[in-house]
């Protein structure tokens, strides 16, 4: 018998009807939160330096562990993923009494996870169980319980795990998340697990990108525009920053030069110079300083310290080759 092709309305119906299944059961969860979630929270909080969130499952469970993991180790909390079969084969060394276990099963029943609930038990190690089941093996065993809402799967024969994953990796989303609130986890933390390709290139800092003072191009506000013609073209960033003391009080670019062109070379930089130049603080975010020269149609920022004296150059080929644009 010959396979027939779905039409596209069935496509998308069968789409659709997948997407409104879950994204109700998303509301279900958000409306019946686990009572154990913010005990869970403050747990975690107060692990020990030494201690980590081990997180373990079988199947879709451990999928989904995994990347639980993963966004609990990128956010601040210490945490990696242990395949529940490796951990019967000499695995379970590294589940330590200063850690707490995350076991993930929908059924509760999972034989796979039973060496590792086990080896909890002994060693009054911490268990938090997610499931579907309230009486279940698991939750029965469990300290903590993060009982998933009762919803249908989206599979159309209930079997595949759909909504129930779903679920899960939602509830560890909001668990990364309330962990990193109740932190003030901020973007600078947030770097520090992130150093690489585009993410870490945003994340990056003014002071990490720019050029440092021995490359500042500067004069003094009575500069004669000769010497300072000299300044812009030496040091290639088609700018100079124009200082009063020590105190950055002025920029002249291209534009200015060519708005003063007819009495140029009788000028001082002071005379010429556009005042109170837009600048940032060395540890603003380089795709904050790329914002602020797309919404000010400029090319360099000078960076300064509290005393408004220039500490660094920014130009926008340094944020291109950093990848941050």
């Amino acid at each position: 018998m010959e396979n027939q092709a779905s039409s596209p309305s069935q496509v998308v119906s069968a789409a659709r009807r997948v997407l409104d299944i879950e994204a109700d059961a998303l509301r279900l969860l958000s409306e019946h939160l686990p009572a154990d979630f913010e005990p869970v929270v403050q747990l975690i909080l107060g692990l020990e330096s030494k201690g980590r969130v081990i997180i373990s499952g079988i199947g879709k469970s451990g999928h989904i562990g995994n990347k639980i993991a993963a966004t609990l180790a990128s956010t601040g909390t210490p945490s990696y993923f242990v395949h529940a079969s490796e951990a019967s084969h000499g695995d379970l060394g590294m589940i330590t009494q200063d850690d707490i276990v995350i076991l993930i099963s929908n059924s509760g029943e999972t034989r796979e996870l039973s060496d590792v609930l086990a080896h909890t038990r002994r060693f009054s190690i911490p268990l938090i169980g997610i499931s579907s089941r309230g009486g279940s093996t698991l939750m029965g065993a469990a300290d903590y319980q993060l009982l998933l809402p009762p919803a249908p799967e989206a599979c159309p024969m209930g079997m595949a795990p759909t909504t129930s994953t779903t679920l899960t990796l939602a509830l560890g989303d909001a668990l990364a998340v309330a962990l990193m609130e109740e932190r003030d986890f901020k973007a600078e933390n947030f770097a520090t697990f992130h150093p690489g390709g585009k993410l870490g290139a945003q994340l990056s800092t003014v002071a990490q990108l720019m050029h440092g003072v021995e490359e500042l191009p500067l004069v003094s506000k009575d500069t004669p525009m000769e010497d300072v013609l000299i300044e812009m073209t030496s040091k290639g960033f088609g700018t100079t920053g124009v200082t009063e003391g020590e105190a950055l009080i002025g920029v002249v670019s291209d534009g200015d030069l060519r708005r003063n062109m007819s009495n140029l070379m009788a000028a001082k930089a002071g005379e010429v110079a556009t005042l109170s130049p837009i600048t940032v603080a060395p540890d603003l975010l380089a795709a904050q300083a790329l914002a602020l020269m797309n919404e000010r149609k400029i090319t360099t920022l000078f960076a300064v310290d509290g005393d408004n004296r220039p500490v660094g150059i920014l130009h926008l080929h340094d944020l291109l080759r950093a990848g941050v644009a």
